[in-house]
């Protein structure tokens, strides 16, 4: 492999080389290498080929050792530049950690210090994408290891089956980054395995997708919140109980009864029913005891009110759940965060239940906002957590997967974070989250914790079952345009017009 050496490993007051870092001292001038914190770089050994990452630098020249010194020579009115020469005697001295080392058998934990007065030399693309665990070809390309022009393509099993999450402040680039995940699954052909989509859009920030002018639009499905219909006759007395939480046991083993006479009586026959037929049924049993039917009556009334009830399901999700396509649902218009949650635990029973069956392809499921609706609170203040927790546990044995996409990790389920196994982290100041990620998060060290604070706009670290190490992305440019923005200024003028 085709190497470039850069620098000797020294021996440095930190007790260094030593199995968890070495110093080396860069013997190429700044004008022939420019030596990056992030980069990664190789280092010969009798077993093979340590590969490290940079984590810090600094320059050192013993001739601005000593304080005293220098500031005796510049009061004088002359520099030590002018008298010693300084300049030839100014050295990089960089920092590394190794991430393990390349033997003949595979990639080695490290157990031994490299030597003093190795070479530290640039590793190949081909050593990087082995090491990474990146695909060559076949893979989903979120953006490149700038410092390596190197891809980063990500197997698409390793980081959607056991479910991801995209993780970011507001304004650091979630929304665009989910879009670049878009795009590259539904560029992807059949031979390389596609997967239906679904994705609930809380702002709208993704009908665009849709639009006339995209290159997606034929595979882009928007479908208003305002439309969308749950298939009453679909419903279990369980499901009815997790929309209203204040029914009881006792009424919903009474509505069990109700409901598994109506599949008798017409779902066998191919009829369906609404909820104003199951008030009906209700009011016309005698054997209930009266209170605990005028209470289930009066919770059947309230959810028959939301309008999302009818008797047919809108849109009919078998027939719109296909290989290389995707569903938005557009949840702008909604204010009433139970409505949306009711919508998503409806629609992710479904997909779930069909999954189970295999009616319908294997399923990525992208949650905009998902502390909404997945939030680390009790049941009956998350109407759609259960499901949620449910696919989290079970989805990937059915091929059911999750894209959890928050701007406030710490109000998201542990329970669910915690079954994400890649983590897709932006930009993030908050301590508290930064401490929830830091304990959630595998893979994820000291250091590149504390480098999450100062990445630009669309930066990320990809971290967990995706990749085998920790890796620093600056994420593509999309393909598709962006929402236009309006300024605070611009809006009021426009309004005031």
């Amino acid at each position: 492999m085709s190497k470039k050496n850069i620098g000797t490993v020294i021996v440095d007051e930190d007790n260094s080389p030593n199995p968890e870092q070495f110093s080396f001292v860069l013997t190429k001038t700044e004008e022939e290498f420019q030596l990056q914190k992030g980069m990664y770089v190789v280092v010969p050994t009798e077993d093979g080929e340590v590969l490290a990452s940079v984590i810090e630098l600094f320059k050192t020249n013993r001739y601005f050792s000593s304080p005293s010194a220098v500031r005796a020579y510049e009061t004088s009115g002359k520099t030590l530049a002018s008298i010693f020469p300084a300049d030839r005697w100014e050295h990089i001295i960089a920092k590394a950690k190794p991430l393990g080392i390349i033997t003949e058998i595979g990639i080695q934990r490290l157990l031994f210090p490299v030597s003093p007065g190795e070479n530290v030399s640039i590793p190949d693309n081909d050593t990087l994408i082995q090491f990474l665990g990146l695909e060559k070809d076949n893979g989903l390309n979120l953006g490149m290891i700038e410092q390596h022009d190197l891809t980063v393509k990500l197997n698409l099993t390793k980081f959607l089956q056991k479910h991801a999450a995209i993780l970011a402040i507001s304004g650091a680039g979630k929304s665009y980054t989910v879009s670049v995940l878009l795009e590259e699954l539904l560029s992807r052909k059949a031979e390389q395995g596609r997967v239906a989509i679904v994705l609930f859009d809380v702002h709208g920030e993704y009908k665009g997708m849709g639009d006339d002018k995209s290159p997606y639009k034929k595979y882009v499905n928007v479908f208003p919140g305002g439309l969308i219909q749950f298939a009453t006759s679909s419903m279990s007395a369980r499901q009815f109980s997790i929309y209203e939480p204040q029914i009881t046991t006792v009424q919903t083993r009474d509505l069990s009864k109700i409901l598994s006479q109506f599949y008798k009586d017409k779902v066998k026959q191919g009829e369906t029913y609404v909820i104003g037929d199951i008030i009906e049924a209700l009011e016309k049993d005698e054997q209930l005891n009266p209170r605990s039917r005028e209470a289930l009556i009066g919770w059947l009334y309230t959810l028959n009110n939301t309008r999302l009830f009818g008797s047919a399901e809108n849109p009919d999700l078998k027939s719109i759940l296909k290989p290389g396509k995707i569903t938005i649902f557009d949840l702008s218009d909604f204010t009433s965060i139970k409505l949306k949650q009711m919508l998503v635990s409806y629609i992710l029973f479904r997909i779930f239940d069909m999954r189970k069956k295999n009616e319908v392809p294997p399923t990525t499921i992208i949650l905009e906002e998902a502390h909404q609706f997945v939030p680390e609170a009790r049941l009956d203040q998350a109407i759609s957590r259960s499901i949620i927790e449910t696919i989290a546990r079970e989805g990937r044995k059915f091929f059911t997967s999750l894209v959890l996409v928050s701007q406030r990790p710490v109000k998201l389920s542990t329970t669910v974070l915690s079954q994400c196994n890649t983590h897709v982290i932006m930009r993030i100041l908050n301590p508290y989250d930064l401490d929830y990620i830091g304990r959630s998060s595998e893979g994820i060290d000291r250091s590149t914790m504390n480098s999450i604070t100062s990445l630009g706009v669309g930066e990320a670290i990809i971290v967990g079952n995706a990749v085998n190490h920790p890796i620093f992305v600056k994420v593509r440019k999309r393909k598709t345009s962006t929402l236009e923005t309006q300024t605070l200024e611009e809006s009021a003028k426009n309004f005031d017009s």
